[in-house]
């Protein structure tokens, strides 16, 4: 789900059935907010946020209330229930909020939890305004800007695994009351280590040395390691992101789950290569932002102050993502013409080359060697001459 915080165009939803949903999403936050004050507050003025994920997302102002609330708030309602044995969304985001809400104002890298409810399956939370967000930053023509934000959201990334480092007890009892089931490791991982070497070799025509798919595999059982554990939001778009005057607070937690902080440090070397539209930063972007990442989470985990022992293990990550990626994306990907620089295979072209890049960096041969040939053979197959455009920002 991401989250548009910029002015709609009506301040309301068309008619029909989005016209309902958002009269339900009212309904529903006005009643959570009774349950929780004892008393009717009305909600007028909503506005579309255009969530895109199962929740409809609501701004909306209070007309009138006996406490000190907020002017603003944000209704998230998830009318639909969850699917049997699968982990709920409601539940995920709803225990996320609670998670961060029961910490210190300065830990809390999130809008404050002001309201929910399991049977109405709604979330009430504070509204942090009309703030850009991270990839309006990186769309937009201000490289300084852009840079700023980009080390805010490491450092923020890394305060959120900080601050959460020692919850996971508290995120399971949490996620028990409401009566969802965990999410669990990401089986993307794992049906990537099994079945991507094939599909290279069937797509592109490169074998992988048996070392590499060792290397694959103990990346995948070091993110599925119970060390350096804390709470991630998991889906880091750019879009997912406010950039506040505090710094950058984090809004979709549907997929939010405890697991090993490496997998989303070794996210900043591939940077949002989950996301739909990922571009390129500029070169050393990625080394400042580990820097400002592991300035927040140093005294936490102090091995990780090691520049070895972190380069090793953001290798693996890296890795593990680019593999991963390539197997998401490789089953669609079809020769064109006029291959763009925005596209999918200019990313994954981008990825392997600075895979290799990084690995020859760490000495790493045998990965340094398989990188580039696998770069190479995508671009043959899908290019020539393809590589990943920077962000706007850093044209």
């Amino acid at each position: 789900m991401t989250v548009d915080t910029s002015p709609a165009q009506d301040s309301t939803i068309g008619g029909g059935a989005e016209l309902l949903a958002l009269d339900a999403a009212i309904a529903a936050g006005e009643a959570v907010l009774a349950q929780r004050f004892g008393s009717t507050i009305t909600l007028v003025e909503p506005e579309d946020l255009a969530g895109s994920g199962p929740a409809t997302v609501v701004r909306a102002r209070i007309a009138s209330s006996p406490f000190a609330l907020p002017r603003t708030l944000v209704i998230k309602h998830y009318p639909e229930g969850p699917v049997p044995g699968e982990p709920d969304p409601f539940a995920q985001e709803a225990v996320s909020y609670q998670l961060f809400t029961a910490l210190a104002a300065e830990d809390r890298m999130c809008p404050e939890l002001v309201a929910h409810d399991g049977e109405q399956r709604v979330l009430v939370v504070d509204d942090l305004g009309r703030a850009p967000t991270l990839q309006d930053k990186l769309h937009g023509s201000d490289a300084r800007g852009a840079e700023r934000a980009l080390l805010s959201w490491a450092r923020s990334l890394g305060r959120l695994h900080a601050s959460t480092a020692s919850r996971e007890a508290d995120f399971n009892a949490l996620l028990r009351r409401l009566g969802g089931p965990a999410r669990g490791g990401d089986t993307a991982h794992e049906l990537a280590c099994a079945q991507l070497p094939a599909l290279l070799e069937k797509t592109v025509g490169v074998a992988v040395p048996e070392e590499i798919r060792v290397q694959v595999e103990r990346a995948a059982d070091e993110a599925r390691s119970m060390s350096f554990r804390a709470f991630s939001p998991v889906d880091l778009w750019p879009d997912n992101n406010l950039v506040t005057s505090d710094g950058v607070r984090f809004l979709d937690f549907e997929r939010g789950r405890v697991r090993n902080v490496l997998v989303d440090a070794a996210y900043l070397r591939v940077p949002f290569a989950s996301s739909p539209e990922s571009l390129a930063l500029p070169a050393g972007m990625s080394e400042a932002m580990v820097a400002a990442w592991r300035s927040e989470v140093a005294d936490i985990w102090p091995q990780l102050a090691d520049d070895e022992v972190l380069s090793r293990y953001l290798l693996d990550g890296q890795l593990l993502w680019v593999w991963t990626t390539t197997w998401e994306l490789l089953h669609a990907l079809r020769p064109q013409a006029h291959a763009g620089p925005t596209g999918r295979a200019a990313a994954l072209v981008t990825y392997w080359r600075e895979l290799a890049r990084q690995a020859e960096v760490a000495g790493a041969e045998v990965l340094t060697a398989h990188a580039v040939e696998i770069g190479d053979a995508l671009d043959d197959r899908f290019g020539p001459g393809l590589e990943l455009a920077l962000y706007p920002a850093f044209r």
